[in-house]
């Protein structure tokens, strides 16, 4: 089985994980390490739900924070190699390269070395979980959340997703919505004796191109909103007039709107059309303006800025408990062929965390 060395530097020990390959729904390994790695320290209660490893002080501090981190990647490619991991210079930095070298091993490695701390100055819900990559349904963040939500119970939440070592406060909320037009199915030679669907589409795609985005401030974040069409389909065969054109709409919209507010915003961009909801996940505010959060934000001594993406602080804001996402390496590089993380930011991130469990 392969095992983690807790002792080790924080870059060595990020290495560590990422050499155990964890794609979706393969986590076990990697699960098993965390799991025999933590057993041994007596100021934590170890638990395991499926693949998803809890660890949890109880020193009666007045507050008790979720540490969390997802321990599966995205598949990995040959070309060039994700594994094993390598570290060199590029341009003078420092650089480690590999799969979850950014999403989120890194992240990962600053928890296990914060798990070190014997007394830390609030009580600490570490969590280490499975499949998040993958469909909701498998995610060990809201699976446990359906069946232990009392281990989840705290006052703040930090998601160590990858944010270059800054704190990214919330997420912006998504949704998928449909658009249909309606025609009539006739000859393509004898196009007048039917009606094009598919033409009919440029109307909503005018609108949706002549909208302008907005940025929304809330709790003193400025999130960009995005509307766009991200699908198109419609027709039967190349000799037919089609009599039927779908148009997929993404909306990208701030924390401070629901699924209502969201779906009446695009209403009013695609005025008089009908609009067919597909899937929607609210967003998460940031939470700045509270004692926990602002403590966390001052200890870092880090920059602040919004998650313009969405992530599983939204999971966290949906059982009430404020949260923000830190953690080291580039969002951009997040499951590129070439992912990688400048050393010293993961480093940097276990420093941060550390002074705030000081």
């Amino acid at each position: 089985m392969p095992t983690l060395d807790l002792t080790a530097d924080v870059v060595t020990l990020t290495q560590q994980l990422c050499d155990i390959e964890s794609v979706s729904h393969d986590e076990a390994a990697i699960a098993d390490a965390i799991e025999a790695a933590l057993r041994p320290l007596r100021h934590l209660e170890v638990i395991r739900r499926g693949n998803t490893v809890i660890a949890r002080t109880d020193l009666g501090r007045d507050e008790r924070v979720v540490l969390a981190g997802h321990i599966d990647t995205v598949p990995l490619t040959s070309d060039p190699a994700n594994l094993p991991t390598r570290r060199e210079q590029v341009g003078g930095v420092d650089v480690l390269w590999g799969r979850g070298t950014v999403d989120m091993k890194g992240g990962v490695a600053v928890q296990l070395k914060a798990a070190l701390v014997e007394e830390p100055s609030r009580d600490i819900t570490f969590l280490f979980y499975e499949a998040e990559e993958v469909d909701a349904v498998y995610n060990g963040l809201q699976l446990l959340a359906e069946s232990d939500p009392d281990l989840l119970a705290a006052d703040f939440a930090v998601l160590l997703e990858p944010t270059n070592a800054a704190v990214e406060g919330g997420c912006k909320g998504t949704m998928r919505v449909e658009v249909v037009t309606k025609g009539i199915a006739a000859h393509s030679a004898r196009p007048w004796n039917g009606h094009n669907a598919i033409h009919d589409a440029h109307e909503v795609l005018a609108a949706l191109a002549a909208h302008e985005e907005q940025t929304v401030t809330v709790d003193g974040l400025d999130y960009h909103e995005a509307l766009q069409a991200v699908g198109i389909s419609g027709g039967i065969a190349g000799n037919v007039i089609p009599d039927s054109c779908s148009v997929l709409i993404n909306y990208r919209f701030s924390p401070d709107k629901d699924t209502e507010a969201a779906l009446a915003y695009v209403q009013t961009v695609l005025s008089g059309r009908e609009l067919h909801l597909r899937d929607v996940a609210e967003g998460a505010r940031p939470g700045l303006d509270l004692p926990a959060a602002q403590a966390f934000v001052a200890a870092l001594d880090v920059p602040v800025g919004p998650k313009e993406g969405w992530t599983d602080v939204a999971r966290f804001s949906a059982l009430g408990i404020p949260a923000v996402n830190f953690g080291p390496g580039d969002p951009n590089l997040a499951h590129h062929d070439e992912e990688r993380c400048p050393v010293e930011q993961i480093e940097t991130a276990e420093a941060a965390v550390l002074r705030w469990l000081a």
